[in-house]
Formats: structure tokens, sequence, C-alpha cells
């Protein structure tokens, strides 16, 4: 009996991260490839094929320009081919030689460098733009939970201690930037662990600066994960009547969601930085395992957390497929840029030894980071 109740709790959690997952990857692919899907219209390119997963269809129709539209049993990532497309990847074309004649002008490599270049940017930019109306919509409709950055407490051999914070003490800026809420001071510690921080602080009615290096600590949130970040050892013991809920007219929650999608990005790539200059672990770079995860952690906390985390989600994907690496968007952007300054395309060869290269590339990340995931994962 306790075998088939443990099989079932397994299946019932397993599903309850599946369901998420899918609907977070689904939602964000889709977004990436009809950017590429319209871009591609707009210019005239004949489309084969707009599938969303891998391998065989599940189900599908064609459309009145013949794009098949393809549901696949394979829901980690998407494709649309192009009727001069080698393959999916779109990592190589045919000759225009074996296209009929009359589909020549609708084809990829018939276009001009400026057309390609927008096609191939189109999906990474749709990622971004998605994440930004995402964040715009939270902050209009929804708004956010904000309570002062003021400090309440400072605990005792702290970072914050050290730098000589005290009770009653008003956070205004950190290196400069405006600080409106506790939220936005306890991001900025948290994501600069053992970096020195510039603090304007409002102490009876005088500025004061200090300045403090957040210590990295391992803390672990009410999933039972695990994250090294900054903290300083400021308390805030905000009562129920300190936070409140603050709406924010379209055009300032528009600005704040650009704001939201540019901290993404910036955190993101300071971290990359950190893990190749030896100051951060790569231990925190997760797949698609932990991604499922996190989707059915954060989806018990209900659909607007879900929406959140698919903006952020989607701008990792958009910021992702424009690294310079060839298989992915910003590869062909690479290629195209030296094709721009050579005025001639790399030849075949050198393009084929550049994707498998890519590829090779693809596929130890993904290995290593399937691997960080099964350490981490708390369900296995």
């Amino acid at each position: 009996m306790d075998i088939f109740t443990s099989l079932a709790g397994f299946g019932g959690s397993f599903l309850s991260y599946l369901i998420p997952f899918l609907f977070i990857l689904t939602v964000v692919v889709f977004v990436h490839e009809m950017g590429h899907f319209l871009v591609a219209r707009w210019c005239g390119v004949g489309i084969k094929a707009f599938s969303i997963g891998f391998g065989p269809e599940i189900f599908g129709f064609n459309d009145k320009h013949g794009t098949r539209w393809r549901v696949a049993w394979i829901p980690l990532g998407g494709y649309v081919k192009f009727i001069d497309d080698e393959n999916a990847a779109s990592a190589g074309q045919k000759s225009l030689e074996s296209v009929p004649e009359a589909d020549r002008e609708k084809t990829f490599q018939g276009k001009t460098l400026g057309q390609r270049a927008a096609i191939v940017a189109a999906g990474p930019i749709a990622n971004f733009i998605f994440a930004i109306l995402i964040f715009t919509a939270v902050f209009s409709i929804f708004g956010e939970r904000i309570t002062a950055p003021k400090v309440d407490a400072v605990a005792p051999d702290s970072a914050a201690e050290r730098a000589g914070f005290q009770p009653g003490d008003v956070i205004t800026s950190i290196d400069g930037s405006k600080i409106a809420n506790f939220t936005d001071m306890q991001r900025i510690v948290a994501t600069s662990p053992d970096r020195e921080l510039h603090f304007a602080v409002e102490r009876d009615g005088k500025t004061v600066d200090l300045t403090a290096i957040p210590e990295r600590k391992e803390i672990t949130d009410r999933f039972g994960n695990t994250f090294k970040i900054g903290l300083l050892g400021i308390q805030r013991s905000a009562s129920p009547d300190d936070w409140t809920w603050q709406r924010h007219d379209p055009a300032t929650a528009f600005v704040m969601g650009v704001k939201e999608c540019y901290f993404v990005v910036s955190r993101s790539l300071g971290y990359l930085y950190d893990v190749i200059k030896g100051r951060e672990d790569a231990d925190q770079l997760g797949g698609p395992l932990r991604i499922a995860q996190v989707s059915g952690q954060v989806a018990t906390a209900g659909f607007l957390a879900l929406l959140n985390l698919a903006a952020i989600i989607s701008v990792s994907i958009g910021l992702i497929n424009l690294f310079p690496i060839p298989m992915l968007d910003g590869g062909h952007l690479l290629f195209y840029g030296i094709e721009a300054v050579r005025g001639k395309p790399l030849s075949e060869t050198t393009q084929e030894i550049g994707f498998r290269i890519g590829l090779a590339f693809v596929l130890m990340l993904m290995i290593f980071a399937t691997w960080n995931d099964l350490i981490h994962l708390k369900f296995l």
C-alpha cells in the first residue's frame, strides 16, 4: 500500500511540475517562433512549417499560404522552417537550383542581408517585447506590494553593522540608483555578494553615505531550494499597515517593465561574467528539469507568479538565443555581420564547421545544466 501511495504521490508531483512547465515553455517558444514567422512573412519568405515541439506531429493544419502549423511530441523548443531550409535548425539551405524557379523569390537566402538579419533577430526581440508587456500588465493591473526601505534592526556582527547602518535609517539610493521600496534594496543586495555597494541613507533629516559589502550566504527557500545570495543583515519589521499595493499608469508601468527586462538581462550577464572570472559557482546554472521544478513550485503561488516567471524565462530565452554561437540566432547574426564586413558570405565549409562547433557547445552546455539539475532537484 505504501508503495502505491508513494507512486501516486510521485505521479501527482510529476504532473504538478509538468503542466506549469509545459504551459510556460509552450507560450515562450510560441512567442519566439512567431517573431521569426511574422517578419519572414512580411519579407515575403515562403514558410513550410511552424512547429511547437520537435519530432512526430501530434496534430496540425495547413493555412491558406501552405504553411503547416503543427504541435509535436518533444516539447523542448520549436522552429519555423522556410522553403529553402535543409533542416529545422536552419543550419543550412538548399541550393537555389534545387528550388523550383517560381519559388526562388520566396527563399530566405534570396532576401537581402538586412532582411535575413531582421528575420533572425525577430525571435529574441519578440521574447523581450512579450516579457515587457507582461511586466507592464502586472504593474498596471495588479500593482506591486511595497514598503519603505527603512532599517528596523541591524544584525550583530553583520555587514550592515560594520558599514554603520542604524535602526531608523531610510535607504534612498544604492550606487546612485534611487531606492523606492525595501524590495528594490533587497534585490540589489541579493545579486551583489562580495561587491562594494555605496548607500545613501536618510538619518535625522540628513543624508549619510555608507559603504557595505554584502556577505555571500546560502539560504533555503520555502520549497527547500538552496541559493547563494548577498546579505547585509538589515531587518525590516513592517506591520501589515506598512505594506501597500501600488498600481501604476500604463506609461509608468511600461517604463518599469523595460527596467525589469533590463534588470534580468544585466544580472544574467553579470552572473555569467562572474562565473568566467571564478567569482561565482556554475552550480546555479539550470536546465529544463530545474525550470520544470521551479515552474511547479511557482505555480503553487498562483497564476500571477507563474506569469511573472514566464516573463523572466522569456527574457532568458531571448538573451541566450542572442549569444554568438552558431546554431543559435546570435550565431546566424554573427555570420551576417562577417558577411557585411567582407561583402560576401563565409564559405559553406566554414559555416558548416561553425555549426558543428556550435552544436557541440550547446550539447555540452545542456549536459552540464542537466547534471546540475539532477544534483539540485528535490523530488528525485
